[in-house]
């Protein structure tokens, strides 16, 4: 009887994925903007590159599968080079089946985050050094310049193997924690995905009206002084609003689009 209690804690320990499983998660996350859209950015790419992962842990739990493939097609906007290191930590929570909320709040709380840093690491430090370094070669005829471009940019993308385990790692010792504060996680990553879901939005959402009643301007004179930005941030309720009765988001993007072309021929704005 303790041999197989023994047993069953290390098969606890070990897990059903390999690290076989974790190094084609890196890869696949290449192609987390393949499937890139308007209504969820890089959901369908996000969730590709974890479906093979969630098959070996749910097995025949077509339910569990099926509620990890629907949170994980809700929005999403990150950095590429650095997902893997998400989505290793999010797959070491699904492996131990941690709370549902706790995994959709990690998520929606760190993608954005990890978007700035991201970014700010790769396409404002990395890749605008070695591109000058590069186009210096190059621009005097030196075969290196393309062939030191082209080297980094593959050490980019192999980057993505050691970052996916990094995630995975890092999510596999902190699981205990986790698990011990789940609701106070699941809370705070809460708070924080609110908080950067709604940062996107006012960054996202642009309204300026153009019309002006005698000299006084409709947009700078009276409403921005009442409220700034309440036209952006009624048209975002208005849109949620519409979400709520069911209506297709694909149509509210054909609303956006209808709306802006009549305003702008208009002149409204």
């Amino acid at each position: 009887m303790a041999s197989d209690v023994k047993q069953d804690d290390t098969d606890k320990k070990q897990g059903k994925l390999t690290s076989h499983d974790i190094t084609m998660l890196g890869l696949r996350s290449s192609l987390l903007q393949s499937a890139f859209s308007y209504e969820r950015m890089q959901a369908g790419g996000w969730a590709w590159s974890q479906v093979p992962i969630w098959k070996k842990i749910f097995g025949k739990d077509k339910k569990g599968l099926s509620e990890a493939m629907q949170d994980n097609m809700e929005f999403i906007n990150t950095s590429p080079p650095l997902v893997p290191i998400l989505m290793g930590l999010l797959t070491s929570l699904e492996e131990e089946h941690v709370n549902r909320q706790t995994i959709r709040g990690l998520k929606n709380g760190l993608f954005g985050p990890m978007a700035g840093i991201g970014d700010a690491i790769y396409w404002f430090t990395i890749m605008p050094i070695i591109g000058g370094i590069a186009a210096s070669f190059a621009s005097k005829g030196n075969i290196l310049g393309p062939i030191i471009f082209f080297l980094v940019y593959l050490g980019v993308f192999l980057c993505r193997i050691p970052f996916a385990h990094l995630g995975y790692n890092l999510g596999v010792k902190a699981i205990d924690v986790i698990q011990d504060n789940s609701e106070i996680i699941a809370r705070v990553a809460t708070i924080m995905g609110l908080t950067v879901i709604g940062a996107l939005i006012s960054s996202y959402v642009g309204l300026s009206l153009k019309v002006k009643i005698g000299s006084v301007s409709l947009q700078k004179d009276f409403l921005d002084k009442i409220f700034p930005n309440i036209l952006p941030l009624a048209f975002t309720f208005f849109l949620y609003w519409m979400l709520k009765k069911k209506v297709s988001p694909i149509v509210l993007i054909a609303i956006v689009f209808v709306l802006c072309i009549v305003c702008s021929f208009f002149g409204i704005m």
